[in-house]
């Protein structure tokens, strides 16, 4: 992970900042990070702040947080399986430090868990080890407690540090940053007004409304607003117990994990970068219908022998979208019972098959978004907790022209004046529809298709746009149910 992309991506610096501080270090060298201090582009304090964020690697197998036989466990498992020979090949499965892999190595020679079989170069790390016959009955009783391979787990205490240092609410984003990252939408300056504070906040937000007004398209829209990095473990392990974090669906990594060389003064060192973190962009989860109360627990496999994150978990630092919110399975009482506490106290509680049981920052922006009537779908103790309510809007007929030119133009098309009344006519007589966000893309979508299905000419009419409502809205006849004339 490059430092000049973690400070462009935090907005510290900006392009020209980077190139100039390259040139400075062609010129007389230094590392990057001390140049632009030296030029007064950036101040200690912020690059102290942006490195010390990275989870430093550990330089010794206590900084770990792991008890050493599990891990020695976890390089017997990968030696065994996938024919790991050498420091180097575990070193990166493992994602652990040299040093280290090379202690756990000592440590299975004194068990006599390995053997030395030679060199398969002229360095010591080239070394080549292999299972004695004590290791593989060692690494299959470890396979037997648990199947995980993968990056050596972090520890609780470093995953609830890591959670705390980067919490949504550290990005403090201002209206114009809001602005550019909704550009291309219509988006009236009251609904800025109400969206600003509640992202900052990083708590909860409830948006309703009637459909198709952009409650959807807006929550995602809001997640791409994020410019932090976070740093997502592969697994941690709580008492003897793996959980599996990071989930490449979700977690969405800035850049390859590998840094440049130290010499090169651009880069987070290696030795100053745990690699069993992934750097990640801030997460995204988004459930809708499909959502049920069992994906906000644990997941344990008893095949496998480890569990899975829990979804709202996997999102933490990031943000939970809950789309569809009162056509899930559940009622929404239950979700306030399994969440009153998290969302009071910002503490939430996890428990192992074991009776064991946890608490993590509960850090997540959640966004509930529903067409339902709040009233109707939760009582009044679970609307309390939810800290901004946002109702959406039709447009009102000037937005609904600025909205339905932009689509238009992007496919290539014109709305005249004719078409655009007998749009807004036809949808404003039928009160159960009226006006919605939505509706322009589709009509253009639909004329679209069309013309180039019959191989005509792009082109808006209000015959076309007749054709389009009446796939929009049954209950919108065509003009093949009746002639139009003006407004039919």
């Amino acid at each position: 992970m490059r430092l000049g992309e973690i400070l462009l991506r935090r907005g510290l610096v900006t392009d020209a900042d980077i190139e100039a501080a390259l040139a400075l270090q062609h010129t007389e060298g230094g590392r990057l990070g001390d140049n632009l201090i030296a030029l007064g582009r950036l101040t200690a304090e912020q690059l102290a702040a942006v490195i010390n964020a990275a989870p430093a690697l550990p330089t010794d197998l206590a900084e770990t947080g792991i008890p050493p036989r599990n891990l020695l466990n976890l390089l017997l498992k990968f030696m065994m399986i996938e024919s790991c020979e050498t420091i180097l090949d575990l070193a990166e499965r493992m994602k652990l430090p040299r040093r280290i892999v090379q202690q756990l190595m000592d440590d299975a020679v004194q068990h006599r868990f390995v053997e030395a079989k030679g060199a398969a170069g002229s360095l010591a790390l080239s070394i080549r080890y292999a299972l004695s016959e004590a290791g593989r009955v060692a690494a299959k009783e470890a396979l037997e407690q648990s199947l995980y391979m993968g990056p050596a787990p972090v520890c609780l205490a470093a995953y609830q540090e890591q959670l705390g240092k980067q919490r949504i609410s550290n990005e403090m984003l201002d209206v114009e940053a809001m602005r550019k990252g909704f550009s291309g939408l219509v988006v009236p300056d009251h609904y800025l007004r109400k969206l600003l504070p509640a992202v900052n906040a990083g708590r909860s937000v409830l948006m309703f409304g009637p459909p198709g007004n952009g409650k959807t398209t807006l929550a995602t829209r809001i997640a791409s607003l994020f410019r932090d990095i976070v740093y997502i473990p592969y697994a941690v392990e709580v008492a003897g117990q793996i959980i599996k974090i990071f989930d490449p669906t979700l977690h969405k990594p800035v850049a390859a994990e590998t840094a440049l060389p130290a010499s090169s003064g651009i880069g987070l060192r290696r030795d100053e970068f745990d690699p069993r973190w992934v750097a990640c962009s801030r997460p995204v989860a988004l459930a809708g219908g499909e959502l049920t109360l069992e994906m906000l627990d644990l997941q344990y496999s008893s095949e496998t022998g480890f569990y899975d994150a829990p979804l709202h978990v996997k999102a933490f630092n990031g943000m939970f979208l809950i789309d569809d919110f009162g056509r899930q399975k559940f009622s929404p009482n239950d979700l306030l019972n399994r969440w009153i506490v998290p969302m009071e106290n910002q503490i939430d509680f996890l428990k192992l098959n074991t009776g064991a049981s946890f608490s993590l920052p509960f850090d997540v922006l959640l966004i509930f978004s529903t067409n339902l009537q709040p009233s109707d779908l939760m009582d009044a103790a679970f609307l309390r907790r939810i800290q901004y309510k946002i109702k959406l809007f039709a447009p009102s007929r000037d937005e609904y022209r600025q909205i339905f030119d932009g689509v238009a133009k992007s496919r290539g098309l014109v709305v005249s004046d004719e078409v655009f009344d007998f749009v807004v006519e036809r949808l404003s007589r039928h009160s159960q529809h009226g006006l919605a966000y939505y509706q322009p893309r589709f009509i253009c979508d639909q004329v679209v298709e069309a013309c180039k299905s019959f191989k005509q000419p792009p082109q808006l009419t209000i015959e076309m746009a007749a054709e389009a409502l009446s796939n929009l809205y049954f209950d919108i006849a065509d003009a093949a149910d009746q002639e139009i004339t003006g407004f039919g």
